[in-house]
């Protein structure tokens, strides 16, 4: 008979083990040990044990699944209006047995039981509370096309998709020419300033990131040094053991709003490239939402070639997020 309860403190190691056995898929870390969970989930100052749900059979672990919240307006403290399922796997010898979907259910359960009035499925910015650099790549893209039982496992039992995010990547073995006449001007205005971040971002932003640093790429304009625009990268160190090869990703690529549609995001995007063929990086990493087609474009336009695609899912009769 299966047994389902919270989490407990001695459960990451078996958290481990279903991990590697229910994420095979390319976009899912294979975990050594327990402590890149540490980091990026149980660390989080928002982590609540009773949103963790465990299934066990005959003192066995099969299965578990998470569910969290993500951040209110002013990204100062989490928002419980809306709730996410983050992750849900069971074992592949237990499958087909009526687990996962009592797993849902819980999950389900303890999300309405905070106060959610929507619920989702696949963390994606705004809920995007944990798993960020084991799951999805650069960023959270909600659940991977690569992982082929998601979606038919959420649309059986009321979901549909409300978001869709494109995975691209770049090989940087590959020439990176990219000729645009306004480059020039840019050169003569700006200066491009390479190192670790210095701003602290919002409460929500430092917590999602957990130990992971990222790298930027300013172009601060010379006559005052007030930033023009921003590529953030970080080492995916853990995608670079499953891909074989050492990758990088892309966080954040921002124009300053006066300044947009004059070439400066490709123009940041190609400083950033260059330097990470030079660091000998392999793959550069970028996700982006379908609608944006500025993005996509520019992306494309660099050599990026779409390698997945992730989606989110919204409960069908759950209320209307705020």
């Amino acid at each position: 008979m299966v047994h389902y309860r919270t989490f407990r403190n001695t459960d990451p190691p078996l958290l481990v083990e279903i991990w590697n056995q229910a994420f095979c898929g390319r976009g899912a870390v294979r975990l050594r040990h327990s402590t890149p969970l540490e980091h990026q989930v149980f660390s989080k100052p928002y982590f609540d044990p009773a949103g963790l749900i465990l299934a066990e059979e005959n003192g066995t672990a099969v299965g578990f699944v998470h569910a969290g919240f993500g951040a209110n307006a002013s990204e100062t403290d989490i928002s419980t209006a809306a709730g996410v399922v983050c992750v849900i796997g069971v074992r592949p010898s237990h499958q087909r047995r009526g687990i996962g979907t009592e797993l849902l259910r819980r999950a389900e359960a303890y999300l309405r039981g905070r106060g959610a009035a929507a619920l989702f499925a696949g963390p994606m910015r705004p809920l995007n509370p944990f798993y960020l650099g084991l799951y999805g790549g650069s960023e959270l893209p909600g659940f991977l096309a690569s992982d082929p039982a998601a979606e038919p496992f959420f649309t059986r039992r009321g979901y549909h998709v409300c978001q869709t995010c494109l995975v691209f990547q770049r090989r940087l073995d590959k020439p990176l020419s990219t000729v645009d006449v306004r480059f020039a001007a840019h050169r003569g205005r700006y200066d491009t300033r390479i190192g670790p971040r210095k701003e602290v971002g919002t409460w929500w932003q430092e917590a999602t990131l957990g130990v992971i640093e990222p790298f930027d790429f300013r172009l601060e304009e010379k006559a005052g040094g007030k930033l023009a625009a921003l590529a953030s990268v970080w080492e995916m160190e853990g995608f670079s053991w499953r891909w074989n090869q050492p990758a990088v990703g892309f966080t954040e690529v921002e124009v300053r709003s006066d300044l947009r549609r004059q070439g400066l995001a490709k123009f940041v995007m190609t400083q950033a490239l260059r330097y990470l063929q030079d660091q000998f990086f392999g793959i550069a990493e970028v996700q982006t939402v379908e609608q944006n087609e500025a993005a996509v474009h520019l992306y494309r336009g660099l050599g990026f070639e779409q390698v997945d695609t992730g989606r989110a899912y919204r409960r069908a009769e759950s209320g209307t997020a705020e």
